[in-house]
């Protein structure tokens, strides 16, 4: 499947489900150049994960996996790998959210920016909430009320964006670490 139509279905996805309460806060390139800005170049591959894939990764992230169609950016400075990022697009409550998780090259969360928030704004942590997950990784139990912390009204949206970290690493640990 094309970058294009990848592109096309979460751009149809986020619009669907606009409202008046709806916000979208980077495109995916926007979002790619304040990840990666030293970056001279960001690749992508398109994976299409076999059932062992998939129950690998569930069983990492400890949740489902929604799709088997996954796409990994890697991003480059010369031919050094700066970093990778995933795109987790899920429902919080009823309603879409696009994160991306930045990883460091030997996977560790960089960072996390909100790309697209469809339930209503009072429901998305603050942006000091979610740099929580910086330095995060597969080691790490990701847990609301535990190494994560909850937010006062916004518990689904934190547990909606915990799974999303955890299949983040979850895939990078089998289809980067492990070569696929």
């Amino acid at each position: 499947m094309s970058s294009r139509f990848l592109s096309a279905a979460i751009a149809l996805a986020i619009l669907a489900a606009s409202g008046a309460s709806a916000k979208v806060f980077h495109s995916r390139d926007e979002a790619l150049e304040l990840a990666f800005p030293d970056a001279d170049r960001v690749e992508s591959e398109t994976y299409v994960l076999d059932d062992g894939q998939v129950a690998r990764v569930q069983n990492l992230a400890q949740g489902p996996l929604e799709s088997k169609l996954v796409k990994i950016y890697k991003a480059l400075r010369n031919d050094r790998v700066l970093g990778y990022a995933l795109i987790d697009v899920h429902n919080v409550r009823t309603l879409p959210e696009a994160f991306m998780v930045v990883l460091t090259p030997n996977g560790e969360v960089r960072s996390l920016r909100v790309l697209a928030f469809h339930e209503p704004l009072e429901y998305k942590p603050t942006n000091r909430w979610y740099r929580q997950f910086a330095h995060k990784s597969k080691d790490a139990p990701l847990r609301v009320g535990g190494d994560v912390h909850g937010v006062v009204g916004a518990t689904l949206s934190a547990r909606a964006t915990t799974r999303g970290v955890r299949r983040a690493l979850a895939l990078y640990e089998v289809l980067i670490q492990n070569g696929g």
